[in-house]
């Protein structure tokens, strides 16, 4: 099984980096570096799929994949 795509970007207003999981719904989390904020979504990501299975919810399946754009030379 693939493993669930993690976006990462950084947030002025937060001023931290964000990683989140868009097929996890609200599976996210905060790092002061991008790596940081992976090692955490990580944990978040357990935590959701724990949660999801105690409580008998759904895991969806891995299918996000970001848009990817092929760059041209001018």
């Amino acid at each position: 099984m693939k493993d669930y795509h993690i976006n990462i970007f950084y947030s002025e207003p937060d001023e931290a980096y964000v990683a989140d999981i868009p097929d996890l719904a609200h599976c996210s989390a905060l790092g002061t570096t991008a790596e940081a904020a992976v090692r955490e979504v990580a944990k978040a990501k357990a935590a959701w799929l724990e949660a999801a299975r105690a409580e008998g919810r759904p895991i969806p399946l891995p299918r996000y994949r970001p848009a990817v754009y092929e760059l041209t030379e001018s």
